[in-house]
């Protein structure tokens, strides 16, 4: 949360306004009372004149068109001592102000004045007003959603303090009144975000909304309901009792009932506690409506007693808990088609998003839920940081953010329940769609549908539909041969009708016969598959030497889809042919458009694919060939987006040649984005790549160059898989120069993943492994590494050695960037060694060398390790500066984990500077940044500082709480900060 919201644009608040369209609209006054008071003419401001001038304007405003004698006026400018002329100054300033006014606007009437005839939005406060009563009829009408967002619209409305700068007892007694209903707001605006589940960001606000307004009990009480749903119950209850400790010593009270109540359920572990009453999804500016389903089949045919049955189902969503249905059936059946059918005819009863996923339950890795979790939640506008780790929070968040929508949710080729269990919606007015070959008899509350293959009726409609009435009407016998032929199965009918259509010189007659023919080859099969196969057999047989050729490579590589590009690669042919011949292999039913430029198999389709280049491929070395142009062309391009996001980094001069070459982008935002939409594609490849020989090197390699979908969180687990399963491959291999990278990367993902023992074990190896081989560059970067992790564990000395080695070596390879990043780390250990000064010249080497190069992100660590520096420094204006310059990049180059640091950093600079509020709120975005990545020491010093940011603001109980777990981490880490904590913890230890 962000406290009051507030323009970006750091320019005054003007009131709400339609776009003008005549002159008149776009001259009309506009005027602004909370915050300074201001006039506008259009965009024009205008001179409101001296302090009691815009004392009378700011009385004859807030009056609302009502006349305002001239004693009263008096009265509210200077109060019981008014001077001698006061009445002859209020004239005076009231001809100056209708002079600057439009005619008719200020009015005298009565012996007194007042502002008439303004327009709609013409004021602030009355469109804050208008904005006010229109949240508060959503709420009542339970559209949470709507009612928080109105209310962020109407607080946005406050620049700084009401009526600022405006003298008289009456503007003071506005102001007060003015600044008491904005809290009323911001409470009830923050209430409604616990109820949609927004706890975990909400802390941070109301951390220092407490410390702002450390009496106001309201604040207290939404800061121990938003900690406890955090999964911070003993914060909460430490909450209470800095509170009860507060009102004794400055009221000589106790907390109201209210807030005791809380404190006993928290006390209880009411479970009607844990749960937002009406969770929803973080609202962002433009409401986010998912809207992921495949299109649909524009010749579906039959199904309808099916249709009708689901349609039902999903009808009923409104009045259930949740609709369920899951269809289940052989391969090839038609599951998928009729499911995404269904799910769009019932678009309309679901109009906050449909949800898609492609399970892959039959294929041999699939989907694991929490990765399919955070990508629904990212879909339905979940921030990655906001995202947890473990697979019961995300779950548990999933259903939270689903709860209060209609959301439909199709899950597409389950495994098995147990798949399927954690991403079911579970609330009121959402459903659920699952497709699977295995029948979900434990999916408990679950509208079975076992889907057969079809009737001949329907079958000969699909037939029908593909191949044209005229066609089929003479030949009824020899098309309902070959829909027989076909099983009667949907997709074997689709592909065999599609090779029909594309052969206008067949007979119906010449494709019965020969997919007769092709049964009589296939007749070893076993019956389950008959069918399928031998239609594949026939459209692949059907198909041109470039399709085929198309068919069988394409089905070779691992991943859930891929794009043109590297289809194109794949391939070898430029990518308009290529895109030919995929859109052709589409037309044909042997291949899908998962989305523009995307192309996936049905599951059986590859399979028989694989088989094809297996069995056709010639020579067989082609497969080869073509797996290794697909390797070179994710290894070119990740190191492409390497170079641009580092520029003069010599890692890309290291990696393994290649002969494909990659893409090029314009600018740092498409590379970014090419390596985090194909992160799934390139880390299932490079898996796959691990089982040859050949290509082992290079898949390490493109993981290395890869290593930013590490960094940012989103892959973490899956990059980590990763380089595991290529590290086992480098082990069987034996070539020490292949293992010394595979290792890399693996401790690369255990540094960021807190791991430090592991790490430094990994890196130590490296260091040997790569020095046998005579590959320096590895060398550096493990000693780098060395030298981080002994920071992290106190060991300075070793910590200084290996830097220095690092230096002088990247040095010798001419690795700028790489000699910047040991230089900043020698920064810290020279800080921890109390050489501020040499820290401080080392960290802006580092900069200025990233800086020369051009190097933003590598920039920004420099900028980080500059701002440690210079805090220890004194200098806090400077190191705030570099560490907000810092922040922006990380940001923009989605690092959640340095983003996290970052806070981490300026909540120091903020302690040094005694801005203890701000630490708070900074640590605890932090630790909202670093959920689920950067391992328990990071948080354990985030918890450590957020305790000295409390106990600054007063709440020395719920310090004592951040720093006795920040205590319990660091023992089991045997980590040298332990005594520094327990020291802090050690007055109450001994109380």
């Amino acid at each position: 949360m962000d406290g009051v919201p507030r323009y970006l644009d750091g320019g005054p608040r003007v009131p709400e306004q339609r776009r003008p369209g005549s002159s008149a609209e776009r001259d009309r006054l506009r005027f602004s009372v909370l915050g300074p008071v201001r006039a506008w003419r259009g965009d024009a401001p205008l001179n409101t004149g001296s302090p009691q001038q815009r004392a009378l304007l700011a009385a004859l405003l807030l009056r609302e068109g009502r006349t305002a004698t001239a004693a009263e006026l008096i009265d509210a400018l200077w109060g019981e001592e008014p001077p001698s002329q006061a009445l002859a100054a209020v004239r005076t300033y009231a001809s100056r102000l209708r002079k600057v006014l439009d005619a008719g606007v200020l009015v005298s009437e009565s012996g007194g004045y007042a502002v008439r005839g303004l327009g709609e939005g013409a004021l602030d406060l009355a469109v804050a007003q208008e904005l006010t009563a229109e949240a508060e009829k959503a709420r009542n009408a339970g559209d949470l959603g709507h009612a928080r967002e109105v209310l962020r619209r109407a607080l946005a409305l406050w620049d700084g303090e009401a009526l600022a700068g405006v003298p008289g007892p009456y503007a003071e007694a506005q102001r007060v009144r003015l600044e008491e209903w904005r809290l009323q707001l911001l409470e009830s605006r923050l209430d409604m975000d616990l109820e949609q589940g927004c706890h975990a960001k909400a802390v941070s606000e109301l951390t220092a909304l407490t410390a702002a307004h450390p009496l106001r009990e309201r604040l207290r009480e939404l800061l121990m309901l938003a900690l406890y749903r955090s999964g911070r119950q003993a914060e909460a209850l430490a909450v209470y009792a800095d509170t009860r400790r507060l009102l004794a010593d400055e009221l000589g009270v106790d907390p109201r009932p209210e807030l005791r109540e809380l404190q006993q359920r928290i006390l209880q572990a009411d479970p009607a506690l844990a749960e937002p009453s009406a969770p929803v999804a973080e609202p962002s500016a433009v409401p986010v409506r998912p809207a992921q389903l495949p299109a649909n089949v524009p010749d579906f045919t039959g199904r309808a007693s099916f249709v009708a049955e689901l349609s039902e189902v999903l009808a009923s969503a409104e009045g259930r808990v949740m609709a369920v249905s899951a269809l289940a059936g052989i391969g090839g059946v038609g599951k998928t088609t009729l499911a995404v059918h269904v799910a769009h005819q019932a678009r309309s009863g679901f109009p906050d998003g449909q949800l898609y996923v492609d399970l892959q339950g039959a294929g041999p890795r699939a989907a694991e839920p929490e990765t399919v979790l955070g990508s629904f939640l990212r879909a339905l506008g979940t921030a990655d940081s906001a995202i947890p780790d473990s697979l019961e929070e995300r779950a548990a968040l999933y259903r939270s953010v689903l709860d209060g929508r209609r959301v439909l949710v199709l899950l597409d080729n389950a495994r098995d329940a147990a798949q399927v269990r954690p991403l079911l919606p579970g609330a009121d007015g959402c459903a659920a769609l699952v497709t699977s070959r295995a029948r979900m008899v434990d999916l408990v509350g679950a509208h079975l549908v076992d889907l057969d293959v079809m009737s001949p009726d329907e079958a000969l409609q699909l037939f029908t539909k593909i191949v044209g009435e005229e066609r089929v009407a003479s030949e009824r016998e020899a098309a309902l041969d070959v829909v027989a032929a076909c099983g009667f199965l949907p997709l074997a009918i689709r592909i065999a009708a599609s090779r029909l259509a594309a052969r206008r010189t067949w007979t119906v007659s010449v494709l019965a016969a020969k997919l007769a023919d092709e049964r009589r080859r296939l007749d070893e099969l076993q019956a389950g598959d008959l069918a399928v196969k031998a239609t594949f057999e026939l459209g692949y047989g059907q198909l041109e030497p470039a399709q085929a050729r198309a068919f069988r490579l394409l089905g070779l590589a691992d991943g859930p889809d891929i794009s043109l590009a590297a289809a194109a690669a794949v391939l070898d042919l430029p990518v308009e042919e290529t895109e030919d011949l995929l859109e052709s292999l589409v037309d044909t039913s042997l291949l899908e458009s998962a989305a523009p430029g995307r192309y996936r198999f049905h599951d059986l389709v590859r399979l028989y694919a694989r088989a094809c280049a297996e069995r056709d491929e010639q020579p067989p070395s082609e497969r080869d060939a073509a797996m290794s142009r697909l390797l070179d062309f994710y290894l070119a391009t990740a190191a492409g987006v390497y170079a641009i996001e580092r520029p003069g980094d010599r890692l890309v001069d290291h990696l393994a040649s290649t002969e494909y070459p990659g893409l090029g982008f314009p600018d740092r935002g498409a590379a970014r984005d090419w390596l985090y939409t194909e992160a799934d594609c390139l880390l299932a490849f490079a898996r796959q790549s691990a089982g040859r020989p050949a290509t082992l090197r290079r898949a390490i390699d493109l993981l290395w160059a890869a290593l930013d979908i590490s960094e940012s969180g989103a892959n973490s687990r899956e990059y980590e898989a990763t380089a595991r399963a290529l590290l086992e491959a480098a082990r069987r291999g034996g070539v020490a120069r292949v293992e010394a990278r595979a290792l890399m990367t693996l401790a690369h993902a255990h540094i960021d993943g807190g791991r430090f023992d592991v790490a430094d074990e990994e890196s130590e190896q490296v260091i040997r492994l790569a020095q046998k081989a005579d590959d320096l560059l590895p060398v550096c970067w493990a000693r780098n590494a060395r030298g981080v992790i002994a920071l992290y564990q106190g060991r300075n000395a070793d910590g200084e050695e290996h830097l220095s080695y690092a230096i002088e070596h990247f040095r010798a390879l001419g690795d700028r960037p790489g000699e910047a990043s040991a230089l900043c780390n020698l920064s810290r250990i020279h800080l921890a060694t109390g050489r501020t000064q040499s820290a401080v010249s080392l960290a802006q080497q580092g900069m200025e060398i990233y800086d020369a190069m051009g190097n933003s992100m590598r920039g920004a660590n420099g900028r980080y390790a500059l701002g440690m520096a210079l805090t220890q420094r004194g200098q806090l204006d400077l190191a705030a500066n570099r560490l907000h310059e810092a922040l922006e990049v990380f940001r923009d180059s989605r690092q959640r984990l340095w983003e996290g640091m970052t806070l981490f950093r300026l909540a120091e600079v903020d302690i040094a500077g005694r801005h203890y509020a701000q630490a708070a709120t900074n640590a605890e975005m932090a630790l909202t940044v670093l959920r689920g990545i950067g391992g328990e020491w990071r948080r354990g010093n985030v918890l450590t500082v957020l305790g000295h940011a409390l106990t600054g603001i007063g709440q020395t109980d719920r310090a004592q709480v951040c720093w006795r777990e920040a205590l319990c981490i660091y023992e089991e880490l045997a980590s040298p900060e332990a005594a520094a904590v327990r020291a802090l913890l050690s007055p109450v230890r001994a109380a």
